[in-house]
């Protein structure tokens, strides 16, 4: 994406919350992003549009697996210096709990980074972050930033 190429031209991190904005599907979710320091954590608000299940309520498995997704990914940026978005290579969600209709919350760690790969894990919960609605396991390509040779 053209943010994050401006960004490392300039030797910066992107704009995660503006990287987030730019992309359709995160908006329509209305994902946003909540950094303090090195500890990011994202919010997915509660929108009836988001609910699987009227029944229960419970929010659609599908919202909650690309939640999780775009946390994983938004964590790679900050962490990990990328060209373009890291790509899924593999991806694995647990499904817990059901999700209820409030707000969401998300956190990923990378767990290992090598030089074209990255191991994440990431989960998301509602009311106590020891009780996780959901987990994802995953596998990302990333391409490394070219660096000037003599």
């Amino acid at each position: 994406m053209d943010l994050i190429k401006r960004a490392i031209a300039e030797g910066r991190k992107p704009e995660l919350q503006k990287l987030v904005d730019a992309i359709p599907y995160c908006r329509f979710l209305g994902i946003e992003v909540d950094r303090k320091g090195s500890e990011l954590t994202t919010v997915l608000r509660f929108d009836h549009e988001l609910i699987g299940n009227p029944v229960l309520p419970a929010l659609h498995g599908g919202v909650v697996g690309a939640f999780l997704e775009v946390t994983a990914v938004i964590q790679l940026m900050l962490e990990v210096v990328s060209e373009d978005l890291p790509k899924p290579v593999d991806i694995s969600i647990d499904y817990l709990r059901s999700g209820k209709p409030v707000d969401t919350y998300a956190r990923a760690i990378v767990t290992k980074q090598g030089r074209r790969v990255c191991n994440v894990r990431a989960e998301a919960w509602q009311d106590e972050h020891a009780r996780p609605i959901a987990a994802l396991h995953g596998h990302f390509l990333i391409k490394p930033q070219e660096t000037e040779r003599n």
